[in-house]
């Protein structure tokens, strides 16, 4: 099967890449984490309808739709980047549509469900506009939505995978992991945004795997939406603490309020990737941070 990634100079994107010796990249940017990514990758902007001609001969099986602006509070600050995702997400359904690709996996996020304020895992089927915190989310919501409209207008088959704070590797970001792995080398104060805030980690690996397993099993999965987490939620002041110990590090620890748009709260049921996908996180919190940490150390300087 032939697949094309989106967005594959980022995070999820590049470890898939690595993985998938016959998928296809395409970004707007080239992958700096893996130059030999490069040569199988496709430079465009799926802002820019011109990038359907870059896949013009190319025979396309199936495509894992990955790109958008991800950074939650950036999209609060400038909300037009709610709107490329918007975009992006249209623009590639299009070229599905007009090129006969008919299957699609479609990249969401847990950010999708807001803040429910419950203590139970969240399942799959408990979203809400109404609940909706930031543009960001939004963004995924309306994907989701258009994902499922060209499913019954055209027959292009769809799965969609919630993610939920995926850590570990190819990321220099102001995602709250690697921003704190920079401030604790240097032994710069860090900030935990929400005392009480409780968030479901997922290793990198693991994340990659729910994408393959989405694509092994598409026949099985397709019509579907999956939270492909850990499935267990850590308090984001473990998390700072815990890395502060891993770096050795002098610095101090600041405790504001949440941010305006982040959810606070969430545990993801992994209950129907499990009986679905046959999907089982296999790398806990504590082991996928010393990892991350030992990944940092070696390829950050």
């Amino acid at each position: 099967m032939s697949v094309l990634i989106t967005g594959s100079s980022g995070t999820i994107g590049t470890r898939l890449m690595e993985q998938m010796e016959e998928a296809l990249g395409l970004d707007r940017k080239p992958n700096k984490w893996n130059e030999k990514l490069n040569k199988k990758t496709i430079n465009a902007d799926l802002l820019d309808k011109e990038f359907e001609k870059k896949l013009d001969s190319l025979n396309i099986d199936a495509i894992v739709h990955l790109a958008a602006n991800a950074r939650v509070y950036d999209l609060v600050e400038k909300p037009e980047y709610a709107l490329e995702n918007i975009v992006t997400a249209f623009n590639i359904l299009e070229y599905a549509r007009k090129n006969d690709v008919k299957k699609i996996v479609f990249a969401s996020s847990r950010e999708s469900y807001g803040n429910l304020g419950t203590d139970s895992p969240v399942s799959e089927d408990m979203v809400r506009t109404d609940n909706c915190e930031s543009p960001y989310a939004a963004s995924k919501i309306s994907g989701e939505a258009m994902v499922r409209s060209y499913g019954r207008c055209y027959g292009i088959d769809f799965v969609i995978i919630r993610f939920s704070n995926v850590y570990g590797m190819y990321d220099d970001s102001n995602r709250v992991i690697p921003l704190w792995i920079r401030q604790l080398r240097k032994n710069q104060e860090i900030t935990v945004f929400g005392e009480k805030k409780v968030l479901d980690f997922t290793y990198i690996d693991d994340s990659v795997k729910g994408v393959r397993l989405a694509l092994e099993k598409f026949s099985k999965a397709r019509g579907h939406v999956f939270n492909i987490a850990y499935g267990k939620g850590i308090k984001l002041s473990y998390v700072a603490e815990s890395l502060r110990r891993l770096l050795n590090s002098k610095s101090k620890m600041k405790i504001l309020g949440n941010r305006t748009g982040e959810v606070w709260k969430f545990e993801a049921d992994v209950k129907k990737a499990s009986e679905i996908l046959g999907f089982k996180a296999e790398v806990d919190f504590d082991t996928g941070l010393k990892k991350t940490v030992e990944w940092y150390n070696q390829n950050m300087v």
